[in-house]
């Protein structure tokens, strides 16, 4: 059986359907969704076949010869991750040990703060890294220090792992410096601290995910810290088949958390909205529920409890449903039909849920904050609100708009593929990171005579 038409979003009554709105969290961001009337066994199988083909079609492996990155062969790289865990940070440092070793780059691995008992995450990712020939060695000790001498390139991956320069290197900290490569993550203000962050003007460069992010930091830096960035180079991330695989392994069923940053609370006051919005207009569009993925029946944080009590209040127990945290990404964005990133605040750095969303053609609804606002276009791949409490009717709106009109909701998603197809794949992020390569071993020679 084939693929419904865009004019039959919603089934024949004789069939069982359902809308969907998941708030999921992911490796770096709560996503929401809300999934297409479901469709029979046969149906469902071919769909979420297609689009996992388009997936595998939008985020190409690069191959080693025309690699951008092969003029790393040979070189040895260290890479200082704060920890090792399935968030976002580490998981794209992993991926760039990935790419270096795919070149014959020595690579090199520190993780500074590890739990003392054995942890299942840890234990997994670092077999990860050992089968893929990235050397895995203790954070402290003299041959940690006898690789950061001789490496050609430091890579410190966030803002936290500069306490390791002092903590460990000590008075070789000013030889190491002009080969580091700073790269940023965060956009939280408790970042800031001079602890972290008072080398930050000797190193080679720092990379930055987004315009946004590398713009909140030169100002913050100068103002609060009064300190100056070195060169800083913006690298906008691309969709990685090595990120998805590892985002998806078993043990990611332990790690997640409902977050008050990213937004969960401000969706749900959306979501009733939203229905509110639709039973005043008398809208035919299918029931709507909502998901909340990310869930601890055993250890509930207030925050948690604030969104189940605010679900009882407003008597929508039927429509919303509290489910278990799980990492299993692949299969919900082979099933939605749209994904609302409703991160707060500054937002997020970058928001690699994003593009991997729009790889499957699904359309974006966004805070206009962050590097959403350099992911999403407004009008064209999604649709954009305000963070806070005035982004509530927008987003209600939103949901509501894209409900009830099937030809722009798919319009949306095939141009958001198209987007990534364009500037987001795994090959666009290689070439944008050997330029910043390039810099710095360059300046790093330099220094050296």
């Amino acid at each position: 059986m084939g693929k419904h038409s865009a004019t039959g979003w919603w089934v024949p009554l004789t069939k069982r359907w359902i809308l969907a709105l998941l708030i999921m969290l992911s490796i770096s961001t709560a996503i929401a969704f809300f999934i297409r009337a479901a469709l029979d066994p046969c149906d469902r199988h071919l769909e979420v076949s297609d689009k996992k083909r388009v997936q595998s079609q939008s985020v190409p492996r690069i191959a080693t010869k025309s690699s951008p990155l092969s003029f790393m062969k040979s070189k040895l790289v260290l890479l200082v991750s704060h920890e090792l865990s399935l968030s976002g940070g580490p998981l794209l440092l992993m991926e760039l040990a990935f790419l270096l070793r795919g070149v014959g780059t020595k690579v090199n691995w520190i993780t500074i703060q590890k739990p003392s008992e054995e942890d299942e995450v840890i234990y997994s990712l670092e077999h990860k890294m050992w089968d893929r020939g990235v050397q895995v060695i203790s954070a402290k000790g003299q041959e940690t220090i006898n690789t950061a001498l001789k490496a050609d390139l430091i890579v410190l991956n966030t803002a936290v792992a500069g306490k390791w320069l002092d903590a460990v290197l000590k008075e070789d900290v000013p030889r190491v410096l002009p080969n580091v490569l700073w790269w940023i993550h965060e956009m939280r203000g408790n970042y800031f601290k001079l602890d972290y962050v008072k080398h930050l003007p000797l190193v080679a460069g720092a990379m930055i995910d987004s315009h946004v992010t590398a713009e909140y930091w030169k100002n913050r830096t100068r103002e609060r810290l009064r300190i100056k960035m070195p060169d800083t180079y913006v690298v906008h991330l691309g969709n990685s088949k090595e990120l998805m695989e590892v985002a998806e392994d078993n043990v990611a069923k332990r790690v997640l958390r409902v977050s008050r940053g990213k937004g969960q609370d401000l969706f749900l006051h959306s979501f009733y909205e939203s229905l509110e919005l639709i039973k005043e207009k008398k809208l035919e569009v299918p029931s709507v529920h909502a998901v909340i993925i990310g869930s601890d029946m055993n250890a509930q944080t207030k925050f948690e409890s604030e969104l189940r009590n605010y679900v009882m209040q407003k008597k929508i127990q039927d429509r919303v449903h509290f489910v278990n945290k799980t990492l299993t990404v692949a299969p919900y964005l082979a099933a939605i039909d749209v994904l609302v990133q409703n991160s707060q605040a500054w937002g997020e750095c970058f928001g690699r849920i994003t593009i991997e969303a729009m790889a499957f053609q699904l359309p974006v609804l966004g805070t206009a904050a962050g590097g959403t606002t350099e992911i999403v276009v407004n009008g064209t791949t999604g649709l954009l609100h305000p963070v806070g409490k005035e982004g509530i009717t927008p987003l209600a709106k939103n949901i509501v708009k894209l409900a009830t009109h099937v030809e722009r909701r798919l319009t949306m998603g095939k141009r958001g593929y198209e987007r990534v197809k364009e500037i987001f794949q795994e090959h666009h992020m290689a070439e944008r990171i050997a330029v910043v390569l390039k810099e710095v071993l360059k300046k790093s020679k330099s220094h050296l005579y």
